[in-house]
């Protein structure tokens, strides 16, 4: 759960504005404002998410500077009251939207601050996703960047060695580590340079539940900006860049996104648990195999931690042949 994953990190005194009053936009401008957020949506071509701890909260997940947030409680010596873990949550509304969203071509891609795992649970191709802080869910090879994924989440934080070798090739054998980054960890590179490619593409740049306080990711929406784009941003208490925003929507992110969605005319899909089990089962196709489907950039291939266990020998040359480091 975040509060162990907060506190598995290192100390640091520097955690940003924790605590803000929460802003909420009346029923009337709510509305009115779905409908013009809709309407930029409809006009946009090149359209990136970007999302934080705000769109995970109504799985249970609490965020870290709200009124009662992670770290707005540490200040007061305090926890949250959490009754899920990383394991049991389960993807929101907003994620499940998200999802039709990038299927239809609507949305390009998502960058997310997030490490609870519910954009990987929610079916969301890696290719078209930077998660810049890591995933619970994922450790990497620290040689060739192989990724894989399993179903417990992590127990150690700051990309630590999780015991285990690179099966991808037998030149490889690199360390496995996990992917959750500390304080001080730099961004992987892979994703943050994606995620810069995509906004230098930009029109609209759509940031949800984040406040947009950590650097570099909560400036990337600015890369959109350059590009002549807008930003609009969805959340309940001030971000930095709110002056710079085309608008700002003070209400429930799940609320804004299902009226969103109504104004677009999609539906939602449900989220069901056999979703992340066919992505434990399932070998990823590979990064070239990805790019010829849409031309588009792509992230790292994942494949299933179980295949850790396999013998080297008999593993799927046809599947992890190639030399596609994201290390590079």
């Amino acid at each position: 759960m975040s509060v162990n994953y907060a506190e598995s990190l290192s100390h640091y005194p520097n955690k940003g504005k924790c605590g803000q009053p929460e802003v909420f936009d009346s029923k009337e401008s709510l509305q009115s404002k779905i409908k013009q957020l809709a309407e930029m949506i409809k006009i946009s071509k090149y359209i990136v998410i970007h999302t934080g701890a705000g769109i995970s909260t109504s799985a249970g997940i609490p965020d870290f500077r709200g009124p009662n947030g992670v770290w707005t409680l540490e200040e007061r010596g305090k926890k949250p009251k959490i009754n899920v873990t990383f394991q049991t949550a389960q993807p929101t509304l907003t994620h499940m939207a998200i999802v039709e969203l990038v299927r239809v071509g609507i949305v390009k891609y998502i960058v997310s601050q997030n490490v609870d795992g519910l954009h990987w649970k929610s079916g969301l191709p890696r290719n078209k996703l930077s998660e810049l802080h890591g995933n619970m869910f994922v450790d990497r090879c620290d040689r060739c960047c192989q990724e894989y994924c399993h179903p417990q989440p992590s127990i150690t934080v700051g990309c630590k060695k999780t015991g285990q070798r690179c099966i991808r090739n037998e030149r490889c054998r690199g360390y496995i580590r996990d992917t959750i980054l500390d304080w001080e960890d730099s961004l992987p590179e892979r994703d943050l340079l994606s995620a810069e490619e995509h906004l230098r593409r930009s029109d609209l740049s759509l940031c949800l539940g984040t406040s947009l306080q950590i650097k570099p990711s909560g400036d990337l929406p600015l890369l959109t900006l350059k590009n002549n784009g807008h930003i609009a941003i969805c959340n309940l208490q001030p971000t930095k860049h709110d002056k710079k925003a085309s608008l700002c929507i003070h209400g429930y992110v799940d609320e804004v996104i299902i009226g969103v969605m109504n104004e677009l005319g999609l539906s939602i899909p449900a989220y069901s648990s056999t979703i992340t089990e066919n992505l434990l089962k399932r070998k990823f196709v590979s990064i070239q195999e990805e790019q010829s489907k849409d031309d588009e950039p792509s992230s790292k291939r994942i494949i299933s931690q179980s295949n850790i266990q396999q013998d080297t020998k008999i593993k799927d040359e046809k599947l992890i042949s190639g030399s596609d480091s994201c290390c590079s």
